[in-house]
């Protein structure tokens, strides 16, 4: 309305010159401009005196006591579309951040007594049971009480292997429920769930800023104050200097400086450059925490990968059996199931499945997980031991080395070495992509740290022409080598990338974590600072492209705003540059710098 108001007045006033235009302008202005008047003065009342509502008011204010009516509304006019634009933009990354996660459920089937209460989760408390139906996404993070089924994790974790769920497993909300009804406790309310978490970590992204951020919001504290204090010099030294030059004219002047240097071109665009250089990477697939990793991602120097999970598929497939003499393969796969019956790691699970339900059911009177090597379990009185060769020799216990390629499970049975599994892994597809586009972006070196065999990770690392690897590392060892890798490196950023749950104290240990499909870990969303949502190693490439070209678009805005403000100022200071040349200088610079800060929020076509 005011708007309509001031370009009805404007025109009026070009055919007519009433008396009380000034009091139909004034209204305008209100109506477009109160509510940054109101913040003005509200922002004086609490100690934050110079900011940019102070100066477009004070400016303004100024233009309308001098009876510079259509300057002040268009000032104040265009100012407020800027700061439309700017929360436009904000919103449509957000919006994109919301559309990538569209696994967040709209509803729970609440289970009251024998009724089903269908209701929103933010009503649902812990506690409560809740019922899931084939084909429905898992509205809460939870435990299974009835019921079992198989769920698709693709959507929140990047594993394309469908989850077998049964009584007494936990699931998380957004897990898509593909076959049987499940059961299900709520253990968390919808605000602590995995979803809400996933994006409360993008809304509050902005709060690490980058360097490039932190100096502009130092320059805009002291930068306001030195202006304002300027453009009382102009009003001031002018008139006692040049004879016959009139308060008024240097007024005018005073009041055109005011709004050529309001800082809003930079203390707009530039955290809104490094949102959307956020938005624009969700867009793709991936979350950074802040603007601050996104900026370190432009300076990369070594990239340390995992292997399994990371660069491999981490889907095992049991390949070969390889008993002792005396014992038959189904003996040894006996041994290897029970093993292994509650351990939730992807080795583990490959026997469960390969040895399918060809078992004879044992109760499991002790079972034990040994950190890194594998497990301990007492069945029928006896002690079976599973995993790395280290867990069997630590034990006294000697074994006879095999000559395949693969990851191996050893087994031992009261002491006695009984054979080992043959287990494989491949790598992902697009893993010589990640190598290839991480040597074209200048990466200069890319090394592997796993637990697996010195075999099996020299064939993968030869395979992905890696420079470095290291094998057989226990979790500690890893951050360790990593530290040892920090100490080596120069001045650019060493990156980890890894599965997010394992590798928690590697991925807070690097200059940047980066976690691979892991969103369903608490721990991987703590420990990482950046969170790869489809499983593509790949998308470590896409990030450096779009921190590259968020960095290159907030170093434009910079150039752009300092060059045409310092160009008007120059011109406003000879009297050439009206008020009108200071509102395109401000607000139009302003604009544009918004507008192509934008551009990385609608970023497309990365490789």
């Amino acid at each position: 309305m005011g708007l309509w108001l001031g370009i009805i007045i404007y025109f009026f006033t070009l055919i007519f010159t009433p008396n009380w235009a000034g009091i139909l302008f004034f209204i305008s202005y209100l109506l477009i401009g109160g509510e940054i008047v109101y913040l003005a003065f509200r922002n004086i009342f609490r100690g934050r005196i110079f900011d940019e509502n102070f100066l477009m008011t004070l400016a303004t204010l100024g233009a309308l006591a001098i009876k510079v009516y259509p300057e002040a509304v268009a000032v104040m006019l265009f100012y407020r579309v800027g700061d439309a634009i700017q929360h436009r933009a904000v919103d449509h990354s957000r919006r994109s951040i919301e559309a990538l996660l569209e696994i967040k459920p709209d509803y729970a089937h609440l289970q009251k007594g024998e009724q089903l209460i269908k209701v929103r989760p933010a009503e649902v408390q812990v506690g409560d049971l809740v019922v899931v139906k084939p084909g429905e996404k898992i509205p809460l993070d939870g435990r299974v009480v009835e019921g079992i089924s198989y769920v698709d994790t693709a959507a929140l974790t990047g594993e394309s292997v469908e989850r077998r769920v049964q009584p007494g497993e936990e699931v998380l909300s957004g897990f898509l429920n593909t076959s049987g009804v499940l059961l299900i406790e709520v253990l968390k309310e919808e605000a602590q769930s995995t979803i809400s978490k996933i994006l409360e970590l993008v809304e509050h992204a902005g709060d690490k800023k980058a360097p490039t951020e932190q100096f502009i919001t130092k320059f805009a504290r002291f930068y306001t104050p030195v202006v304002v204090g300027i453009a009382l010099l102009v009003v001031l030294v002018p008139p006692l200097i040049f004879s016959g030059s009139g308060y008024a004219l240097w007024f005018y002047r005073a009041l055109v400086f005011l709004v050529i240097s309001c800082p809003c071109a930079l203390v707009i665009s530039i955290p809104l450059g490094y949102f959307g250089g956020i938005g624009g990477a969700s867009r793709q697939g991936i979350l950074v925490k802040g603007g601050n990793y996104l900026d370190g991602l432009n300076n990369v120097e070594t990239v340390v990968v995992d292997k399994t999970g990371t660069i491999t598929e981490g889907v095992f497939e049991v390949v070969a059996l390889e008993p002792e003499p005396g014992i038959s393969k189904e003996e040894l796969l006996q041994f290897a199931v029970w093993a292994e019956t509650f351990s939730n790691h992807p080795i583990a699970q490959s026997i469960l499945r390969y040895a399918g339900e060809c078992v004879v059911p044992q109760k499991i009177e002790r079972s034990e997980e040994i950190i890194g090597r594998g497990m301990e379990v007492k069945v029928g009185g006896q002690t079976i031991l599973a995993g790395s060769k280290v867990l069997l020799t630590e034990r006294g216990i000697e074994v006879r080395e095999t000559e395949a390629v693969g990851t191996v499970v050893y087994l031992a049975v009261e002491g006695k070495f009984i054979g080992k599994i043959i287990i494989a892994d491949k790598l992902k597809k697009d893993s010589r992509v990640m190598v290839k586009g991480l040597r074209k972006w200048g990466v200069k070196q890319i090394v592997m740290l796993s637990g697996d065999r010195e075999a099996v990770v020299a064939e993968v690392a030869a395979e992905l022409a890696l420079d470095n690897y290291y094998a057989e590392l226990l979790p500690q060892e890893k951050v360790a080598k990593l530290e040892e890798l920090l100490r080596r490196k120069s001045k650019g950023n060493l990156v980890f990338v890894g599965d997010g749950i394992n590798d928690a104290p590697v991925l807070a240990r690097a200059d940047i974590g980066v976690a691979m499909g892991a969103l369903g870990s608490d721990a991987a969303i703590e420990a990482a600072d950046v969170v790869i949502m489809n499983d593509q190693p790949a998308k470590l490439v896409t990030a450096l492209q779009i921190a590259r070209r968020t960095r290159r678009i907030v170093r434009e805005n910079i150039v752009l705003a300092l060059t045409v403000k310092i160009g008007v100022l120059l011109l406003g200071g000879l009297g050439i540059a009206s008020m009108w040349e200071a509102v395109f200088a401000d607000v139009g610079v302003a604009l544009l710098a918004i507008l192509n800060a934008t551009r990385i929020i609608r970023m497309e076509g990365f490789a």
